[in-house]
C-alpha cells in the first residue's frame, strides 16, 4: 500500500526548489538519496504503520513503551544515518541542505506519520542548540542528536498555558553551580517519553526566580531524562516522570505524555542562551517545527491518496458503457482523485518551496529569509488543511468501506486531524500572517511575492486570484486589527492557493516542455492544469470574508452562542 513518492520528490527539488542553486554537491547523492530513502521506509517503517494505530505506545510505571518492532526499526534508522542528512557536519552530520532532509522526513512520514514524528522533534532541538546552546552543550548533545541516537522534545504547554504561553508556571531555580533545578508540569509532549532511545533532550521553557511576568520572563532550558556521565554517556536519572499518555483521536504510535519534573526537588537543566531569551531560543524551534507539521500534511495526503486510488482501481462496483466497471471509471470518483493528486502536490510544492527558501537564508540571503518568514504560516496551516481534506476525501472513494477501520481510509482521517492544532493552531497562523508577516517592511515583502508572481503567471483565473490577493492586502494593511483578524483565514487561504497556484503552473509548463517518463509527465500537466482551473477560481470566492469587518462576529453576545 505504500509507494516512496520519489519521482515527485525530484521533480520538485530539482525544478522548484532548484537544489542545485542552493547545493551544486548534493545533486550528484540526490538519487541515491531518495531511492535509499524510500527503500528503508518501505522495508522498515511502513509494515508498522498498523500496529502503531491499533496497538500504540503504552504508559507503564517505568515508563513509555513503544510497540513490538517500533525500537528496531529506529535503531536502523540510526544505523542507516538518515538522521545525519540535514544536520551540521561539524556534529556529525552530513550537512545536506534541509530541503533535501525535506524529502527522507517526507518518505518517513508517509510510510508512519506517527511514527515520523520522533526525528522531527529532534530535528527542531537541534535548531534551537545549533543557534542558541553554548559550545559545551553543542559538543555533549549534537553528536547524539544529529544521528538520532537520542530524540529531542519541545515542552512549552502546561494545563493553564497553551496558546498563552506567557501563563506558564515550571520553575527554575540556580543551583549555585550554573545549573538549575527545574520544578512543574508539562502536557502535550510529543514522544516525550519511549524505549527507542538511550537518552531523551528535554528543552523546557520556565520562569526563573524573580523573572518578568508574560513571555519576557521565559528562559529556556536543556534537562535530559538522564545526566551525563564525565564521558558524555547517559547515567543517572534526572527526576522527570511521565505521569501519563494521551488517549488520541489519531496518531496512536506518538506517545503524548505528561511530564513532571522535579518531584524529588532534584531535575538539573542547563539555560540554553541568555536567561530571559526563552521565547527566541523556542521559537527557532518552533518556526522549524510548523513547517515539519506543514510536511505532515503532505505526508498523510499522499498515503491516503496512494490508498484511495488503489482501492478505486480494484472496487467493482455499477457499470460504462454496458459493462461492469471499477469505480474509478465514474466520474465523481475520477474527480476526487484527482483533487487528491492536485491539492497533495500543491502543498508539497508549497512546504518544498518554503523549504529552498529557508536554505537559501541560512546562506545569507536577505531576501529569501524575510520570504520563509511570510511562507511558514502559509505552508502550516494550507498544507495541513489540505491533509485533511485529502484524507477526507480517500474515506469518500472507499464509500462504506473508508468508514471501517480495517481499510486503513479512517486512520488517515484521523492522524491528519491534530496537524492544524498543533505548534500553533492554523487560526494563530493567520493571525501571524496579518499582525506580523503583512507587516515585514510595511507590506514590501508580501507585494513583491505577488508582483513576481502575477508577473509569471498564465491562467486568466490565477491572474484574478493573485490581483485579488493584492487588493486584500493593501485592505489589510490599512484595517483597524480586530478587521484584520476577522479576515485573516480566509485571506490565509487565498494567498496559500495562489502560491500553490503559481507553483503548480511553473510545474506544468515544465513537466510539458521536459524529456522523461511520458506517464509522469502527463501526470503533472494534467494535476495543474486542474488546479488552476477549478482549484484557484474558488479561492476567489473567499474575497468578502478576507474583507468583511469583525462587527458581524460580535452581532451576538457571547450566550447567545
Amino acid at each position: 500500500m505504500f509507494t516512496p513518492a520519489t519521482a515527485e520528490q525530484r521533480f520538485v527539488l530539482d525544478h522548484l526548489v532548484r537544489l542545485a542553486e542552493i547545493s551544486p554537491e548534493s545533486i550528484d547523492m540526490l538519487d541515491a538519496v531518495l531511492d535509499g530513502a524510500g527503500e528503508f521506509a518501505a522495508g522498515e517503517w511502513a509494515p508498522l504503520e498498523r500496529i502503531g494505530d491499533t496497538i500504540g505506545a503504552k504508559w507503564s510505571e517505568t515508563g513509555v513503551h513503544m510497540p513490538e518492532g517500533f525500537r528496531d526499526a529506529y535503531q536502523a534508522y540510526v544505523e542507516g544515518g538518515w538522521g545525519t542528512i540535514g544536520s551540521p557536519a561539524e556534529h556529525g552530520g552530513q550537512g545536506l541542505p534541509v530541503s533535501l532532509s525535506v524529502a527522507v522526513l517526507e518518505t518517513l512520514g508517509t510510510a508512519n506519520m506517527g511514527f515520523a514524528l520522533a526525528p522531527i522533534l529532534t530535528v527542531g532541538a537541534i535548531e534551537a542548540l545549533t543557534h542558541h546552546g553554548s559550545p559545551e552543550q553543542q559538543a555533549l548533545y549534537l553528536p547524539k542528536l544529529s544521528t538520532g541516537e537520542w530524540t529531542g522534545t519541545m515542552n512549552l504547554t502546561e494545563p493553564q498555558a497553551g496558546t498563552d504561553v506567557g501563563a506558564l508556571k515550571t520553575k527554575a531555580d540556580p543551583v549555585g553551580d550554573g545549573t538549575y533545578r527545574i520544578k512543574g508540569v508539562k502536557i502535550f509532549i510529543s514522544f516525550g517519553d519511549h524505549d527507542m532511545a538511550d537518552n531523551i533532550v528535554h528543552l523546557v521553557l520556565a520562569r526563573t526566580p524573580g523573572a518578568p511576568a508574560g513571555t519576557k520572563g521565559l528562559s529556556l532550558f536543556l534537562v535530559p531524562k538522564f545526566r551525563l556521565n564525565a564521558d558524555g554517556t547517559p547515567g543517572t536519572p534526572n527526576d522527570v516522570r511521565v505521569v501519563s499518555i494521551e488517549h488520541k483521536m489519531g496518531l496512536h504510535a506518538s506517545p503524548t505524555c505528561v511530564l513532571s519534573f522535579g518531584d524529588h526537588d532534584d531535575c538539573i537543566g542547563e539555560l540554553i542562551g541568555p536567561e530571559f531569551g526563552g521565547i527566541r531560543a523556542m521559537f527557532t524551534m518552533m518556526n522549524n517545527a510548523r513547517l515539519d507539521v506543514g510536511l505532515q500534511g503532505v505526508q498523510v495526503a499522499e498515503r491516503a491518496t496512494q490508498r484511495a486510488a488503489i482501492y478505486a482501481r480494484e472496487r467493482i462496483q455499477g457499470a460504462r458503457a454496458g459493462a461492469a466497471a471499477a469505480i474509478i471509471e465514474h466520474p465523481d470518483v475520477r474527480r476526487m482523485l484527482l483533487r487528491m493528486k492536485a491539492q497533495t502536490q500543491a502543498a508539497r510544492a508549497l512546504v518544498y518551496y518554503a523549504f529552498g527558501q529557508l536554505d537559501r537564508g541560512h546562506a545569507g540571503d536577505a531576501q529569501a529569509k524575510a520570504l520563509v518568514e511570510l511562507l511558514t504560516p502559509l505552508a502550516k496551516a494550507h498544507a495541513t488543511d489540505l491533509g485533511n481534506e485529502v484524507a477526507s476525501l480517500g474515506v469518500q472513494v472507499h464509500g462504506g468501506m473508508g468508514y471501517i477501520e480495517e481499510t486503513g481510509a479512517a486512520q488517515h482521517f484521523r492522524d491528519a486531524r491534530i496537524t492544524p492544532i498543533y505548534e500553533g493552531t492554523n487560526g494563530v497562523q493567520a493571525a501571524d500572517l496579518v499582525g506580523r508577516k503583512l507587516n515585514m517592511d510595511g507590506g514590501a515583502t508580501v507585494l513583491a511575492l505577488l508582483n513576481r508572481m502575477r508577473g509569471d503567471a498564465e491562467h486568466t483565473a490565477l491572474r484574478d486570484l493573485i490581483d485579488a490577493c493584492v487588493e486584500v492586502t493593501r485592505h489589510l494593511l490599512a484595517a483597524e486589527i480586530d478587521d484584520r483578524l476577522a479576515g485573516s483565514y480566509p485571506f490565509l487561504t487565498m494567498l496559500s492557493v495562489a502560491v500553490c497556484g503559481w507553483l503548480m503552473e511553473q510545474s506544468g509548463r515544465i513537466a510539458a516542455s521536459s524529456e522523461g517518463d511520458p506517464a509522469f509527465l502527463q501526470m503533472k500537466q494534467v494535476t495543474a492544469r486542474f488546479y488552476v482551473e477549478q482549484i484557484v477560481p474558488e479561492a476567489l470566492g473567499l474575497k468578502a470574508a478576507a474583507t468583511a469587518k469583525a462587527d458581524i462576529l460580535y452581532a451576538l453576545d457571547a450566550a447567545a452562542f
